[in-house]
């Protein structure tokens, strides 16, 4: 049975899926210093979870495996920055924003590559807008979302897309399968900025949009640009790529800034049994079997 919020509301959950770069080139930089990417995206069925119900006052509390981290960080979250941008929104446009006790059930890595804090800033945008029944024009919840960060628009869509500019010029990609997939990071930071400081060019070819009978091979077309400076800076992203690659999987790549890395598998079993062996051989880092999400236009391989 549900719980329960005051008044008797459902609490309304929302999963912040992780988000996965299956390619990012690299294009060029603006004069403010953000770079120009060009980015195949799509998501995986394991990540955070955000429940959220009304109450006396507000709130908001963490659980899950990566918890700590992320109060060690000592920022504001951005969970707690997207209920404050929404609600003063949702206020201006004369609707009711009462409070709310939000619970972040923080399951993926902190700073990893794959988009967790901005999933989860998305999924509270989402559960929000849901717990408070209101709806706002799109121009005003995306203005909202690129103020929070490059990523949450992508996490707000959820969905395979390709993304260019700093992010926020997206377009769905309705025909991509879902992926069998590991996901696997060693639990060691990488500096975001540094990685990009460390790029040998800035303005590198752009994404072939074109995709041919095989994905696998039009993957294999593309690239991270991050990932060269990434594995100079945290040689264990190359060891961890390797270990997925004895694992199994027919393709490896490191998403986003790193140091998370994918393996795609052949099917479901192949990439649960090896992020099984993976474990074994390593119990102090992170592996995760998973399926992404296949496209509106596109059932499941």
């Amino acid at each position: 049975m549900p719980e329960k919020g005051i008044g008797g509301d459902a609490i309304i959950r929302e999963d912040a899926f992780a988000k996965i770069n299956l390619a990012l080139h690299v294009t060029g930089q603006r004069s403010d210093g953000y770079h120009l990417l060009e980015m195949l995206v799509t998501f995986a069925r394991c990540g955070d979870r955000l429940d959220l119900a009304a109450a006396p006052s507000d709130a908001f509390v963490m659980s899950g495996r990566f918890c700590d981290t992320l109060k060690e960080d000592g920022g504001t979250n951005l969970v707690l920055k997207a209920r404050d941008a929404l609600r003063a929104a949702v206020l201006r446009a004369g609707g009711s924003a009462g409070p709310v006790r939000i619970h972040l059930q923080k399951n993926l890595p902190v700073a990893s590559g794959i988009g967790g804090g901005s999933a989860d800033a998305a999924a509270a945008l989402r559960g929000l807008m849901r717990l408070w029944r209101t709806s706002l024009p799109e121009e005003t919840l995306d203005e909202i979302a690129i103020g929070l960060g490059a990523d949450v628009p992508m996490c707000l869509t959820s969905r395979p897309l390709i993304a260019r500019g700093i992010g926020e010029r997206i377009e769905e990609v309705g025909d991509m399968p879902a992926f069998a997939m590991v996901l696997a990071n060693p639990l060691k930071g990488v500096s975001t900025p540094e990685v990009f400081r460390r790029l040998a060019t800035k303005t590198n070819a752009p994404l072939e949009t074109g995709i041919g009978p095989s994905w696998l091979d039009s993957l294999k077309g593309m690239r991270n640009d991050l990932e060269p400076p990434a594995r100079a800076l945290l040689p264990e992203i190359g060891e961890i790529s390797a270990m997925l690659e004895a694992h199994g999987a027919a393709f490896v790549r490191m998403s986003g800034s790193g140091a998370t890395c994918f393996g795609i598998f052949e099917t479901a079993a192949a990439a649960e049994n090896a992020a099984r062996a993976l474990h074994s051989k390593r119990p102090d880092w992170y592996f995760e079997a998973t399926e992404t999400l296949a496209g509106d236009g596109h059932g499941r391989t």
